[in-house]
């Protein structure tokens, strides 16, 4: 039975049955990653910028079939998001092949397509069954990147903190956990916004108006997600120079993510990447007692940033894709099929 599913009003049994779904869905795709925790889970899946909207679908058994009646066993989100739809599909593993995850991608296609949007995206984990399935649904890979993952019991402390101290004469680093100081937020979105054109991909945008940046920040606190801001200020301008930026999010707080790092163009070439990445993970030591790996996705064009991540220990873990699907095409095929 799929059937619209808002978390913010779903019962706590609920919420609890589709963590059990998710952690299902970890355990045989990446085995690797940390289970999920209750911690904001409701909140993670129900907040949303301001302009974008968020709609769920789940799967429930039902007497007689897979599951205990009731049970979540599959849920299909989408978030309308600027011009596009971004897809999440969960099936659990015990019930997948069986057609449930079509069901719910043409129930989200739907909507997206009565939304009036024309395309939808969805990030698939290489070397895991999603790739053959929304490849089988006509989707196609415009855009790869690699994540990498750093075990922080394997970090050479000392030599750390002398990456850390390795900028280039006027500069100096500022940790600011929760966010940039507001006397720099219009700063730190001119540093973002010098470096929009690259190519990134778009599911994941970041944000570069300070206003934007602003609510972007709220949004995370909402979600559970506790940011970390490492800057690099250049002394003579008081301009941010460089930036990084890691979440650790209450769902799983022994794994953070690495969001942007970016070096303004004018100060490249003086260690400031290297130095605010070292730099953040050292503070990260002790705001975070908790945690025990960070994970961050890079380009492989991205041939600097990449070489100081293996300087700092991350290792390549697996592809990340984003694929993308034009709306009508993906319902009439759909909707065929059946």
């Amino acid at each position: 039975m799929v059937r619209e599913w808002d978390p913010r009003t779903a019962s706590s049994a609920e919420i609890a049955s589709l963590l059990d779904t998710l952690n299902a869905v970890l355990a045989a795709d990446l085995p690797q990653d940390p289970p999920w925790r209750e911690s904001s889970l409701r909140e993670y899946l129900s907040e949303v910028m301001p302009g974008e909207r968020r709609i769920s679908w789940v799967a429930q058994a039902e007497p007689g079939g897979n599951g205990a009646p009731g049970a979540i066993l599959g849920q299909v989100q989408v978030l309308l998001l600027g011009d596009i739809g971004v897809l999440e599909v969960l099936v659990h593993p015990s019930v997948r092949r069986s057609g449930l995850g079509r069901d719910l991608v043409r129930v989200a296609a739907r909507r997206v397509y009565q939304e009036g949007f024309q395309s939808i995206g969805v990030e698939v984990v290489g070397d895991t069954p999603a790739v053959a399935f929304y490849e089988a649904l006509g989707f196609t890979r415009e855009y790869v990147e690699t994540r990498s993952v750093l075990d922080l019991s394997t970090v050479d402390w000392a030599e750390l903190a002398e990456m850390a101290t390795g900028v280039g004469a006027g500069y100096h680093l500022e940790f600011c956990p929760g966010g940039p100081p507001d006397d720099l937020i219009e700063a730190y979105a001119r540093a973002k916004a010098e470096v929009r054109d690259v190519d990134d991909g778009e599911l994941r945008p970041s944000s570069y108006d300070p206003e934007r940046l602003r609510d972007s920040l709220d949004c995370l606190h909402r979600r559970g997600m506790k940011p970390y801001i490492v800057l690099a200020l250049h002394e003579q301008s008081g301009e941010v120079a460089g930036l990084t930026e890691v979440v650790v999010p209450a769902q799983h707080p022994t794994r953070a993510d690495q969001y942007d790092t970016i070096v303004v163009q004018d100060h490249r070439g003086y260690g400031i990447d290297r130095a605010i990445k070292a730099r953040m993970l050292l503070e990260l030591r002790s705001a975070e007692p908790e945690l025990a790996e960070v994970q961050t996705w890079n380009a492989q064009a991205n041939e600097a940033m990449l070489k100081v991540n293996a300087e700092l220990g991350y290792r390549p873990d697996r592809d990340w894709c984003e694929y993308s699907v034009d709306v009508a095409d993906l319902v009439h095929r759909l909707d065929a099929a059946r």
